[in-house]
């Protein structure tokens, strides 16, 4: 289970994302990157960072560590941002605080190397959460200590935001996986796909869905039953991975 800590200073905003997420401190004395309740996307943003970064710790990814940001009523009274104090004022209760690794750098696709496993497994996931943020425009991805780790899930699941079907969209194909800064590298899709289903078992997904707060979930429908759809999702996308598959091969071939 994620750690919980109380949110104690506003460092500085980070712009560049569209959310307006900020470096923060916490009650533990670590810097986070947060990422708030009240921003555009709302909670569901959260949930999808929250599932896609720990579904990518548990296929062996390195994701900075994930703790729920507590922040407290009247936390951003004195912030002389309007834009940010409103922020704040509708942030108020548990957000989502991502470990700030200090130094990092943006990978590099000219400069750094990704082997063919893990780029494999890489574009598994994304393929397996649609993903449309891993391009070479915006490819979310740290050089850190000379590794490879892995942020920004939150533009995964994208169709929870609307009315679609889920069940139908677990079994489309990811066409947007074209794009991918990595799908030239990922030779070995077919042994990352039998890696991920031996990792991702139905208790596996039961246990990591069920760390979605309730908070985050829509008032006025059962928590249990929200928590049930997406773990409904994650096995029929894992039930009919050939799907995203074949489709990450067949746009693989025409880059090579």
């Amino acid at each position: 289970m994620l750690r919980t800590v109380n949110v104690t200073r506003y460092i500085t905003p980070l712009r560049e994302g569209g959310s307006l997420p900020a470096i923060a401190e916490a009650d533990d004395e670590f810097l986070y990157v947060l990422k708030f309740r009240g921003a555009g996307q709302g909670t569901k943003a959260l949930i999808a960072e929250l599932l896609g970064c720990e579904i990518a710790r548990a296929l062996g990814l390195r994701v900075p560590e994930l703790v729920f940001a507590n922040l407290a009523e009247g936390f951003g009274r004195m912030e002389r941002d309007e834009e940010i104090q409103d922020l704040l004022k509708f942030s108020v209760g548990l957000n989502l605080g991502i470990h700030y690794l200090s130094g990092a750098i943006s990978y590099d696709p000219t400069v750094n190397t990704v082997d063919a496993a893990t780029a494999s497994m890489i574009v598994w996931l994304d393929c397996m959460l649609m993903n449309v943020d891993r391009t070479a425009k915006n490819t979310n991805m740290l050089m850190w200590n000379r590794q490879l780790w892995l942020i920004d899930h939150g533009a995964s699941l994208y169709f929870h935001h609307g009315h679609l079907d889920w069940n139908e969209q677990a079994t489309k194909p990811f066409t947007l996986i074209k794009d991918h800064v990595l799908l030239k590298q990922a030779s070995q899709l077919d042994g990352a796909n039998a890696k991920a289903q031996a990792i991702l078992t139905p208790e596996m997904i039961r246990d990591l869905v069920a760390q979605i707060p309730d908070t985050w979930l829509i008032e006025g429908i059962s928590s249990d039953e929200q928590r049930a759809h997406y773990a409904q999702y994650f096995s029929t996308r894992l039930a009919n991975a050939a799907v995203f598959i074949n489709e990450a091969n067949h746009a693989r071939e025409s880059l090579i």
